[in-house]
């Protein structure tokens, strides 16, 4: 009895809360017990897929998906389906998969990527649970390109033009009263960086350009843009005057945050030099003197060419010593993508021109040599950076007048072949664009006015001063079958409905 009284007595002290435990400590006992002896039956699925409902540009390689359970990796690779296809291959790290693609998509294409039929992962000879259905979708950038127009209200101005709409028009980005002189995208597309002149200064002869952005109106919506609002087309900022120098050549970074531009003091003609504009931050002058640049694929040094046989390369920080000299070569071209190598000029002392390849390794590869006093215009590598897309012109005999015959031409890198694609006869001035998804060439067939003094009340002008009369932009299909029987393969240029000059493809 006195033992009884006792237990008795230990039990009525227990709090409410210690009672509350002590259930919920046997309830948990029991559901883990459970959870052993059955097994774990959460659903596998899908977690996370980085390019849902994004636009992805030629610089996204790859999309991760993450899995909420350690999958059977077979099953996943056998099931997954990306539709239309994208060639790629896939790699693992515990539950996160990676495909990285072979080329970049095409534009102006919605996907959708599905996932059944896959299982999870169990040791043994245990069949795993069915994944639950995924889909989940995305789509490439806009099919979209500029140019400068050159006809009724469109003259002088900044144009865009989006091939993806249903119907391509025309969209005026810049004002009537400004005429636009170079331009270049910004790597989202969102944005073009412009040079221009108001119109009362053309007509005065007075070519004194001021740097602009304007913006496209296209969002891109790429993966790491979480929170980007859009901005309606043709809201134009300034970025450079010139009021104490003139603004001539330009070249944007391929991040988009670092601008070089060659000014020209207009006190004194002696103090030429590139400019460097950091994103947010005041111009400040290079110590470099030189022509032609262009800025890294690093987006942290230039390539300044300094003479006929000579390149250097800055790091773009004022007062900074050369880095490195690239003697014997007097132009640099393009750079592939990634940066693995360069397309650069030599000067030959026949009249000749040499088209080299350089890696980044110090290799030079000699790909074409013009006939004497030919020209190599401009090289695009391809996105294998195995093919360079150029523009290249001959003399031609004739001992009447000198007239030069351009080309754009192909050049396997490997083979050094040459497959010429089009001929332009009768221009001196063109200009090509290779689109980011390697697919399709634009070119302008620009007529100059012959024979007829300049009109001043005209405002569109080529880069070397003469008054265009006319320009039809083209756009040239890059999808090469190479016939088998050895003969040259067949493309076409097709016409665009848009009248004028130097286009470019947004990125």
């Amino acid at each position: 009895m006195n033992s009884f009284t006792s237990k008795f007595k230990t039990l009525k002290w227990v709090q409410p809360l210690d009672q509350a435990a002590l259930i919920l400590m046997v309830v948990l006992t029991v559901l883990i017990g459970i959870v052993l002896l059955t097994g774990d039956r959460t659903t596998p699925q899908v977690q996370e897929f980085t390019w849902q409902n994004k636009q992805i540009g030629a610089e996204d390689m790859g999309f991760l998906m993450t899995f909420n359970r350690p999958m059977n990796r077979e099953s996943v690779e056998k099931n997954l389906q990306i539709d239309p296809p994208l060639s790629g291959k896939i790699s693992w790290a515990g539950r996160r998969m990676a495909y990285t693609l072979s080329e970049p998509v095409p534009y102006g294409t919605p996907f959708s990527v599905q996932l059944k039929g896959a299982r999870d992962h169990l040791y043994g000879e245990k069949q795993g649970t069915l994944i639950a259905p995924f889909t989940g979708f995305f789509r490439s950038r806009d099919r979209a390109f500029a140019y400068i127009g050159i006809q009724g209200n469109e003259e002088g101005r900044l144009i865009l033009v989006n091939l993806s709409q249903k119907e391509p028009k025309p969209i005026p980005l810049t004002p009537e009263n400004l005429v636009v002189l170079d331009f270049e995208p910004y790597p989202k597309g969102d944005h073009i960086l412009f040079s221009a002149i108001p119109k009362t200064g053309q007509k005065q002869g007075l070519i004194e350009p001021e740097l602009y952005t304007v913006t496209t109106g296209i969002n891109p919506q790429s993966p790491e843009d979480n929170s980007k609002s859009v901005q309606p087309p043709g809201e134009i900022e300034k970025l450079l005057d010139n009021k104490y120098y003139r603004n001539l050549k330009f070249d944007l970074s391929p991040d988009g945050n670092i601008i070089v531009i060659q000014r020209v003091s207009k006190t004194n003609p002696n103090d030429a030099s590139p400019w460097f504009i950091e994103k947010g931050k005041s111009p400040k002058p290079l110590n470099a003197q030189g022509g032609d640049f262009l800025i890294a694929p690093d987006s942290q040094s230039v390539v300044i060419a300094q003479g006929p046989d000579l390149t250097t390369i800055l790091p773009l920080k004022p007062d900074a010593k050369p880095l490195e000299f690239l003697p014997k070569f007097g132009q640099v071209l393009s750079f592939a993508r990634n940066g693995s190598a360069a397309a650069m000029v030599k000067f030959n002392p026949d009249g000749t021109r040499s088209l080299f390849v350089v890696n980044n390794q110090g290799q030079e590869q000699e790909l074409y040599r013009t006939p004497p006093f030919g020209n190599i215009i401009s090289a695009e590598f391809d996105s294998s950076n195995s093919i360079l897309y150029c523009l290249i012109t001959e003399v031609l005999d004739n001992p009447e007048t000198y007239q030069e015959q351009p080309y754009i031409v192909a050049i396997d890198i490997k083979t050094k072949q040459v497959i010429p694609f089009v001929i332009l006869p009768n221009q001196q001035e063109i200009n090509i664009s290779l689109s980011p998804d390697g697919l399709a060439l634009l070119f302008d067939q620009t007529v100059i006015k012959t024979g007829e003094p300049d009109d001043l009340e005209q405002s569109t002008k080529t880069q070397g001063g003469d008054t265009i009369k006319t320009s039809r932009i083209w756009i040239l299909p890059l999808v090469i079958d190479t016939p088998t029987d050895g003969s040259k393969p067949q493309v076409k240029p097709e016409e665009l409905p848009f009248l004028g000059f130097h286009p470019q493809w947004l990125p």
